[in-house]
């Protein structure tokens, strides 16, 4: 039984929680572990879409456990810095879509595993950072990496090597985020979007975020192609054949409700 993490499936969306509530939902070591075995045992055959939050209302994920990390040798630091890596990239390569609901501070480690997701949305209170070097470190769990993807360059070596952490308005601002809402609405408003993609064919979803994520890191001519592949993947499915039938159909009544011009 998990100790740091909720797991609750809603019909075909789930919602996974870091619940460390008193460590402002930090993460160490065992939340990782946890971590890791909430998202094997997702069953991808009912859920799909997946909304990640923090326990409260100060915080999403205030960061890796400074207090776990203090004492790490060199070696130490790289093997927990793999370990989140792991964790972060299965989160990533999800087939399903994954929406971070960020509540409060999402710092180091939480900024990380927010970017870890398909889409961010947040309170209008989220605090968003990297401030590694400021503790004389690096960002450790991809932080270096997304960051830059995300925001371009320029601006996340700005945030990186001044360590300033950004409200919600300029994450916004900067595209690290879709939407903020109030506090009191974020859930809500995470759930109406992971419901949205839910009602829609399950294979072209998964398809399409395949097709997102392994294009951008290809050229254009090979994304094309790994596009082309996916897109004839999608055919002789049960939802193609219905989801176009459905169109024709409609389309074939609406024409019929047509009344043609007459001169008189």
């Amino acid at each position: 039984m998990a100790e740091f993490i909720v797991y609750e499936q809603k019909d075909k969306i789930a919602v996974l929680t870091i619940s460390r509530e008193k460590a402002l939902n930090a993460l160490n070591s065992q939340v990782l572990d946890e971590l890791d075995a909430a998202l094997d045992a997702i069953d991808f055959d009912t859920v799909r879409a997946l909304v990640l939050t923090g326990a409260g209302e100060k915080s999403f994920v205030a960061g890796a456990d400074i207090g776990e990390m203090s004492t790490l040798t060199k070696a130490e630091g790289e093997a927990f810095g793999k370990k989140g890596n792991d964790v972060f990239r299965k989160l990533e390569t999800l087939p399903i879509p994954t929406i971070a609901a960020v509540n409060g501070f999402a710092l180091g480690g939480g900024c990380e595993i927010s970017m870890s997701c398909d889409i961010r949305i947040c309170s209008d209170n989220a605090i968003f950072g990297q401030p590694e070097v400021g503790l004389g470190i690096t960002p450790g769990f991809g932080g270096t990496q997304r960051l830059a993807r995300l925001v371009g360059p320029g601006m996340a070596k700005q945030m990186i090597y001044s360590a300033r952490n950004i409200k919600a308005d300029e994450a916004l601002r900067i595209g690290l985020v879709n939407a903020v809402y109030p506090q009191e609405e974020l859930m809500a408003a995470a759930e109406k979007l992971a419901s949205t993609i839910a009602q829609n064919a399950p294979i072209a979803v998964r398809a399409c975020k395949k097709a997102i994520n392994e294009g951008l890191e290809a050229d254009m001519d090979e994304a094309i192609v790994i596009e082309e592949k996916l897109f004839g993947s999608c055919f002789e499915t049960e939802d193609q054949k219905a989801g176009m039938a459905n169109f024709l159909e409609k389309d074939k009544e609406k024409k019929l409700k047509v009344v043609p011009f007459q001169n008189k």
